[in-house]
């Protein structure tokens, strides 16, 4: 019984050892989908280092696309500015060598989602900051009158895949469950019939 039991107090600090060292690892390296993806719209401050010919403030196309001297057309679209700083140093190379590059986002405009229905203020509302349903809902001014308060949903595009996702603002507004009221998306539109 001893045996075990020095068994047991010899193996819970390794075990929480290992489960912190996860942790961190995971706080340390963010996740793709934490990252901020650049978009249409978006304003990049693009510097390559003691080069100013090169260097330039451009805004992300509609198609997705930035232009730069030498590098011509660039996808811009659906990459952190990490990767995006990876991608210009390595086409720069062949005209500066070992380019220092950096990506800033100047002004974030692509990040927005649309309200439409039985709101004050239907429109499209541009985002600078993680936004719930209920917030959305609170910045098209809130539901109306007659606004059916179960039947809300949030039409979402994945890939080429469109989804509807129900929304029950009873329930979210009185369950305190957070997973009713779920984070949207860029391009996300909320429906209130």
């Amino acid at each position: 019984m001893r045996s075990t039991i020095r068994k047991a107090l010899v193996a819970i600090p390794l075990l929480l050892a290992a489960t912190f060292s996860t942790l961190v690892r995971a706080e340390e390296e963010p996740s793709p989908r934490t990252q901020y993806q650049i978009g249409a719209g978006d304003v990049l401050d693009i510097t390559v280092w003691k080069n100013e010919q090169l260097s330039r403030s451009v805004t992300v196309r509609p198609d997705g696309m930035i232009s730069l001297p030498l590098v011509n057309d660039v996808q811009a679209s659906g990459l952190t500015p990490m990767q995006l700083r990876e991608v210009l140093a390595k086409k720069l190379n062949e005209y500066v060598p070992s380019a220092e590059v950096s990506v800033i986002v100047n002004k974030v405009d692509s990040f927005a989602v649309s309200v439409v229905g039985s709101v004050a203020k239907p429109g499209r509302y541009g985002l600078s900051a993680p936004t719930t349903v209920l917030e959305a809902l609170a910045m098209a001014g809130g539901l109306t009158q007659f606004a059916s308060h179960r039947n809300i949903f949030v039409l979402r595009t994945e890939g080429n895949t469109p989804k509807r996702l129900a929304f029950d603002y009873n329930k979210a507004t009185s369950s305190g469950d957070p997973t009713e009221n779920f984070l949207l998306r860029a391009g996300d539109v909320v429906v209130v019939p």
